[in-house]
């Protein structure tokens, strides 16, 4: 390791190492995923009720999975797929 890599944060060594591993990948239209966790920051912080539901623990553990890929919390991931369901948006997967 070089002199710079020395003074990173593990989190900062992590990161570096998995670019230099390719492990990133370009998105191709930056706007429309930019819109897209805009979305969900606006879902997180548009709070006005309180559900209180009951979920198996394969789901949660599934959901948390899902919401750790794609960087968010998990109850964002909930609040984000209950709106596209709503609104028309969600797809089914066939």
């Amino acid at each position: 390791m070089t002199e710079n890599k020395l003074n990173l944060t593990k989190e900062e060594k992590d990161i570096l190492l998995s670019y230099e591993a390719d492990e990133w990948k370009s998105v191709e239209n930056h706007k429309v995923s930019a819109s897209k966790y805009e979305e969900y920051a606006d879902a997180t912080f548009k709070k006005d009720r309180r559900v209180n539901i009951r979920i198996s623990t394969k789901n949660l553990e599934a959901l948390q999975e899902k919401a750790l890929e794609e960087g968010i919390p998990y109850q964002t991931l909930i609040s984000s797929i209950l709106h596209k369901y709503i609104s028309g948006r969600l797809l089914e997967q066939l």
